[in-house]
């Protein structure tokens, strides 16, 4: 209202200004013009300044309006405020109330409870009371009967409890050898089925030729007369072979045959290649020996080469170092009981291929794996350990890094534990290629000696009375007295004679252990 005041006051200095501005300009023009224009004049001036209070008044008169309007307008904003706000304040009022009683609610409930709960904590701590009184009560009555029990069997408490665990140790190994057996055999029928199928369907796929070559290396030689010119005089000739070669050669009585003997299958083929160039060339002198073996090392040299990239091609197998390639091309003048160790290395990988593509593995890895095991055996002459240690560190320092292959190759005779499944599988298809019919041969003084060794193992059980071992030493039959050894104990034995067979002794395919036990009842009528 104030800012509206001031406003009518402006308007109505402007009128006055105009007023005195008239008085002025009649004044003046009074003592300048005529009467009748100053009359005029003054007519005019009035007719002004009317017009000017006029003017202002309504001018006052509107905005005097204007600020009640206005003034009305606040007013009412204000009134509705204070309204919302009053009835915000009494719903929150009413909420706390609401709340309140809520709490009141709750805590009578919670007293409720705490009264409940001392009442329990009372009634627990008698019953523990009680407890701890029967319990007392129970203590001296098991002393008593404890000291009872003692002066009726005359046993001490260390004897009684001693006597005690030793039937239950008979109960339950009597149950636990029972459930072993149960287990055993449902487990063996389904491994044996699942099995043989695999084998039967990896052998069926894979009928390779196979051809057993002789360790023993023997060059004919068409008379005793070129016998005699291989040793030369003095014996110049066959110490140069031998000096150029590194190999023995062995001339005897025998008629039309030198022998060549070297551990070292490399070195013992050159040799006899390079006597029988001799003999077919009838020139033999210290300078031709030397030109020949030259020659034919260098032959056998590239003839390891090819035999080697001949044996990747076939078994498929790709990404080898040169080296690796050399070494596969070694093992095929190595022979294992009889087997061509290359020839063998080929089966084994397509028999691993196959049993892990029955199994829902990766083929092409067990082939690799399967190829490359036994390639320690080109170099285990030359080195110290066993050839799957030889062949791992081989393979890993020529740029081999699958681990499954590097297992496979170190793990495959269980010198280490197995971490992949190709490990098993190459062992499988190492001992289905070592123990088909015709595929290996051994002396008949190293077959003896396996057998004995067989039978040796089973007798050294307790309760075992016989062992014989049968089908060329694929089966041990045992034979256990029936007084010592009930059923149970016999399955034990067997389990025993295996494990102790897998440890100490080294077999192609598997041994079968098969425990007898027999009760015989016999009376004499008169």
């Amino acid at each position: 209202m104030l800012f509206l005041s001031l406003d009518a006051l402006q308007g109505s200095l402007a009128a006055l200004a105009g007023i005195v501005g008239g008085f002025l300009l009649g004044w003046v023009l009074f003592g300048m013009i005529p009467r009748n224009s100053i009359r005029r004049a003054n007519r005019e001036a009035e007719q002004i300044v009317r017009a000017s209070t006029a003017e202002a008044e309504a001018t006052k008169q509107r905005v005097e309006l204007e600020a009640e309007k206005k003034a009305r307008d606040r007013r009412e904003a204000a009134d509705r405020e204070v309204a919302e706000t009053i009835a915000e304040i009494r719903q929150n009022q009413a909420r706390l109330a609401k709340r309140e009683d809520n709490l009141d609610r709750k805590l009578e409930q919670v007293s409720q409870r705490e009264g409940k709960l001392d009442r329990r904590e009372g009634e627990a701590k008698r019953r523990e009371a009680e407890l701890d009184s029967a319990n007392e009560a129970l203590q001296q009555s098991h002393a008593e009967a404890r000291q009872r029990l003692q002066e009726i069997s005359g046993l001490t408490e260390e004897q009684a409890r001693e006597r005690f665990l030793e039937e239950v140790r008979h109960d339950t190994e009597h149950e636990a050898s029972i459930l072993t057996q149960k287990i055993l055999e449902e487990a063996e029928t389904k491994a044996r089925e699942r099995s043989r199928e695999i084998t039967l369907q990896a052998i069926q796929r894979y009928a390779a030729e196979h051809v057993a070559d002789s360790t023993v290396r023997s060059v004919r030689i068409p008379s005793d007369d070129m016998k005699g010119r291989i040793i030369g005089r003095e014996g110049r000739n066959i110490r140069t072979l031998e000096r150029a070669t590194g190999v023995d050669i062995l001339v005897d009585d025998t008629p039309g045959v030198i022998a060549v003997s070297c551990f070292d299958p490399i070195r013992r083929a050159i040799a006899g290649e390079a006597l029988q160039t001799l003999v077919a060339d009838g020139r033999v002198h210290p300078a031709r020996i030397e030109e020949v073996v030259a020659r034919v090392t260098k032959e056998m040299g590239e003839r390891i080469i090819k035999h080697g990239g001949d044996a990747i091609i076939e078994a498929n197998i790709r990404g080898l170092h040169p080296k690796i390639v050399e070494a596969m091309g070694k093992l095929h003048f190595r022979t294992s009981y009889g087997q061509n160790v290359l020839r063998h290395s080929i089966e084994v990988a397509y028999l691993s291929q196959m049993i892990a593509e029955q199994l829902g593995l990766n083929g092409a890895i067990a082939r690799r794996c399967g190829f490359l095991h036994d390639i320690g055996k080109a170099m285990d002459h030359e080195m110290e350990g066993g050839h799957p240690a030889i062949g791992t560190e081989f393979i890993r320092k020529y740029g081999e890094k699958s681990d499954a292959v590097l297992n496979a190759t170190g793990g495959h005779h269980g010198d280490i534990d197995a971490t992949t499944p190709y490990t098993p599988i190459v062992m499988a298809a190492d001992a289905v290629s070592g123990a088909r019919p015709g595929a290996r041969r051994e002396s008949m003084e190293m077959y003896i000696k396996r057998l004995e060794q067989l039978e040796a193992i089973a007798m050294e059980h307790d309760h075992v009375e016989e062992a014989y071992a049968i089908q060329a030493g694929r089966e041990v039959r045992v034979i256990v007295d029936a007084r010592k050894a009930d059923d149970n104990e016999a399955f034990t034995i067997a389990r025993s004679i295996a494990r102790k067979v897998e440890k100490e002794m080294t077999f192609p395919g598997e041994i079968k252990v098969t425990v007898l036990r027999e009760v015989r009842a016999e009376a004499i009528a008169r």
